[in-house]
């Protein structure tokens, strides 16, 4: 018995522009100057990859699934202009996005779906492996992670006696220029893991990495409760928007 026509093409699971059936409805078709507009932008990607799109053509890719049936390019443009660049984008706050004129909880979705990707994508390149034959994945990972969080996060990586990354915590949420620690916790937490050295991280969310005077009693606070253990503190991390600080490469442990 030959299926009808609006339930065979139900079937059809995506439309001429890549965007799926459901979110269109039955029988729907996308404008002619939106789908060949799309089309153009996917094409230039696959063989140019991320190098041949500015941010806000990137962003019009993630954008495309959310909103299916309209010009998302007048969006990208407003949220690059308010977020600065692509990854501001994406790391931005559920509730700042929201505030953005065209923004949903169908795009919040997506853009948290990309960042979170990213995120899983960057750790499974430093989980388990040598801190010191992987530094700059890990910097790369500290990254992707904090350096547009808009308040200061802290986080503690804990490292086995070869020095390979068994943990990846974060230990505190704080305000724009402070977040509350508890060095006892912290040297705690790795008697627990079994871990033979740590890691510390925060992000600075002026975007300036110059560690303050309370950074610096904090850090020399944690490295004598984990020396008191038979811990080592390697390092403290401070990230900022474009660079980092190394409290030991800088002599301050």
């Amino acid at each position: 018995m030959p299926k009808p026509a609006a339930f065979a093409e139900a079937l059809l699971p995506f439309d001429e522009a890549g965007i799926p059936a459901a979110a269109l409805g039955v029988g729907a078709r996308l404008p002619s100057y939106i789908a060949d507009h799309r089309k153009r932008l996917r094409e230039r990607f696959m063989v140019g990859g991320a190098a041949a799109l500015p941010d806000y053509e990137m962003l019009e890719l993630v954008l495309f699934r959310a909103i299916p049936r309209q010009d998302v390019k007048p969006l990208a443009r407003r949220l690059i202009d308010r977020f600065v660049d692509f990854n501001g984008v994406i790391s931005a706050s559920p509730a700042r996005l929201a505030e953005t004129e065209g923004v949903g909880e169908a795009v919040i979705c997506e853009l948290k779906i990309i960042e979170a990707a990213a995120q899983r994508l960057a750790r499974a390149r430093v989980m388990r492996r040598q801190v010191i034959s992987s530094w700059d994945a890990l910097v790369d990972y500290c990254h992707t992670v904090m350096a547009h969080r808009e308040t200061e996060h802290f986080r503690v990586l804990y490292l086995d006696k070869k020095n390979a990354l068994i943990a990846d915590e974060e230990q505190a949420r704080g305000t724009v220029d402070h977040v509350p620690v508890y060095p006892r916790e912290v040297v705690k937490r790795a008697l627990e893991l079994n871990a033979s050295a740590l890691i510390l991280v925060h992000n600075h969310p002026s975007g300036d990495p110059t560690p303050s005077d309370a950074d610096i009693l904090l850090t020399g606070q944690i490295g004598s409760a984990a020396e008191a253990l038979g811990l080592v503190l390697h390092d403290h991390l401070i990230i900022g928007k474009s660079r980092e600080l190394s409290f030991r490469a800088s002599g301050l442990i």
